[in-house]
Order: C-alpha cells, then sequence, then structure tokens
C-alpha cells in the first residue's frame, strides 16, 4: 500500500515539474510576441555600416606617390604598385596600382600607414561577384567611389540600436 502512496506521490511530483517547464516554455514565447522583429528585408533593406566599417578601399591616384608603405604592412603583400624612376628629378612616378580583394583581408594597415592619405576605406559592404578575376581591382576602379546607402534610393537605411540589458 506504501509503494502505491510513494508512486502516486512521484507521478505528482513529475506532473507538477513538467508544468513547470511547460510554463517556463511559454513565458520565453510571449516575451518573444512582444520583441520587434530582427530579420531585415535585404535586397530592399540595408544596415547601415558602423562608423569605423572596414569596407572596400578607394584609391587616389594623384596622391599617391608610389613609396610602396602599403605593400611592406599589408600581412600578404597585396597591394601592386608599379613605377618608374624619373631620373631629371630623382622621383618615382606611379604606373598603375591594383588590388585583389578575393584575397584581401580588409585588416586597414595600408590605410593607417599612407604617409599621403591616398587610401582610405568606403562603406561598400558587398564586392561579391561570380567571376573572381572581377574582384581584382585597378587604380581606375579603386578610384570609383561606392554609392552610398543614404543617397541609394532602391533601398531603405535601417538603423538599429543594439541595447545591452
Amino acid at each position: 500500500m506504501f509503494s502505491a502512496v510513494t508512486k502516486f506521490h512521484d507521478y505528482g511530483k513529475q506532473t507538477i515539474q513538467a508544468a513547470r517547464y511547460i510554463g517556463q516554455g511559454f513565458a520565453v514565447t510571449l516575451d518573444h510576441l512582444n520583441r520587434s522583429p530582427v530579420t531585415i528585408q535585404y535586397p530592399y533593406e540595408k544596415l547601415l555600416p558602423s562608423e569605423r566599417f572596414r569596407g572596400r578601399i578607394h584609391f587616389e591616384f594623384d596622391k599617391c606617390i608610389a613609396c610602396e608603405v602599403c605593400v611592406r604592412v599589408c600581412p600578404i603583400n597585396l597591394p601592386v604598385v608599379d613605377w618608374k624612376l624619373i631620373k631629371s628629378i630623382r622621383k618615382k612616378r606611379l604606373k598603375s596600382y591594383s588590388t585583389d580583394f578575393g584575397v584581401c583581408t580588409f585588416c586597414g594597415n595600408c590605410v593607417e600607414y599612407c604617409p599621403t592619405n591616398c587610401l582610405s576605406m568606403t562603406e561598400e559592404y558587398e564586392p561579391s561577384t561570380h567571376n573572381r578575376h572581377e574582384l581584382n581591382h585597378d587604380q581606375t576602379a579603386l578610384g570609383r567611389l561606392p554609392l552610398s546607402i543614404h543617397q541609394d534610393f532602391t533601398t531603405q537605411p535601417v538603423v538599429t540600436n543594439y541595447s545591452v540589458e
């Protein structure tokens, strides 16, 4: 008789514990119903990059003095700088400059250490393509400024306020 009572008592404890777990799950579900959605409709809405975002590199050909500091500080020696020496004035003249964004790690060292500030980071974060050879940009492609998200009329910028609770 006592074994039947203890089994009934254990069954009651398990039932109460299961109901508690179901209640906790339901509370989490109700909590999530009050939150706004996190997913954005990507092609039509884009997140604004942060102030210190490191996107595609912008290059200004006229400012470059062909010192090759960007190549020396790059962890993978990525920028290709082609120059010729003008002996009459004893200066280098830049012939071409190119970067392969398929290999670039976007570390920002080239921008940080450039003595003439001819390199800068843009907010462009969509460098994907179907052909990896299209990621090799010469000075013409690097000199093109991307369209800012604020100026792009086909999209709506989404500002997120991340708060720490």
